[in-house]
């Protein structure tokens, strides 16, 4: 692909093998079809096929697929050189590449907020799923070999999470948070303001952030579009994992009050699955002529 300057570039990933569910390229096409349209330039990750084989690969399902797709990322960031970047997911992990371009560009001192009901930290030991490792990757730590393709780790004081609910699940996942001192504020933290996230900023002095909004922060009661509200799941996730408890207003206010305070140089938006549009796709392909 040519070369592409402009100081925004809009990076499509269609992803599906970090979170190994068939339905994140459809939400990730969708975001990308709904998000504003303008004159930045776009480009796109080629992602697979859906296929059913999750066999672990040294404890992450579809490692060798994930890192081709990852370099593949970067390759196309570091051939565009912006200074901001837009990101269409997909699962979480498609959030490595572009975070880590921006935290060389921004010369180690890149701040990162991270909008989610999880605090993806995890490692191969204790879930196969690559998009729960996406941070710890970015942090350092997470898979070995994911987290070597970042050059410069993320500083821990520059990290906060919003809307996390995943507290103390896990012995591992605390132990992380504690060790780096990394900041969460929790969804009712942020209720009725984003104080909480303006001292952070302030404290810390963060003069470019990037935004990391999984839709799942969102309370799956009010918006239906995320992995917590799948009609009929095989798997009962409310069971394992605590939903999101934000709102829309929520987030809308979150976003556009820490843009007033820093400039925002990263938009990454992930995890969308429009299970209306899924089940709507799936009886399409049997109607009689279209089929």
């Amino acid at each position: 692909m040519n070369a592409v300057n402009s100081s925004v570039l809009r990076l499509v990933m269609p992803q599906w093998q970090g979170g190994n569910n068939a339905n994140y390229p459809l939400g990730a096409e969708l975001l990308a079809f709904l998000a504003p349209q303008g004159d930045q330039p776009e480009v796109r990750v080629e992602v697979e096929d859906y296929h059913g084989d999750d066999t672990p690969q040294d404890g992450v399902s579809h490692r060798a697929a994930l890192l081709r797709q990852l370099k593949e990322a970067r390759g196309l960031i570091d051939d565009a050189q912006p200074d901001k970047i837009v990101v269409f997911g997909g699962d979480c992990l498609v959030e490595q590449a572009p975070l880590s371009y921006l935290n060389e560009r921004y010369d180690g001192r890149l701040g990162v907020l991270w909008i989610d009901a999880h605090p993806d930290i995890k490692v191969p030991a204790e879930w196969s799923n690559a998009h729960t490792m996406v941070l710890g990757n970015l942090l350092g730590e997470g898979d070995p070999e994911f987290a070597r393709e970042v050059s410069r780790p993320l500083a821990p004081e520059r990290v906060m999470y919003g809307g996390l609910r995943e507290v103390g699940l896990t012995e591992q996942e605390s132990e992380v948070i504690e060790r780096l001192g990394l900041r969460v504020a929790g969804p009712e933290a942020l209720a009725q303001d984003s104080a909480p996230v303006l001292e952070w900023i302030e404290e810390t002095g963060i003069e470019h952030l990037a935004i990391h909004l999984d839709l799942d922060v969102l309370d799956p009661g009010l918006f239906r579009s995320v992995l917590f509200a799948e009609p009929e799941p095989e798997i009962d996730w409310l069971q394992m994992y605590p939903a999101g408890k934000m709102t829309f207003a929520q987030v809308s206010r979150l976003l556009a009050d820490v843009a007033q305070r820093t400039e925002v140089v990263g938009l990454g938006v992930c995890e969308h699955l429009p299970w209306d549009m899924v089940h709507l796709k799936k009886a399409l392909s049997g109607f009689p002529i279209l089929g």
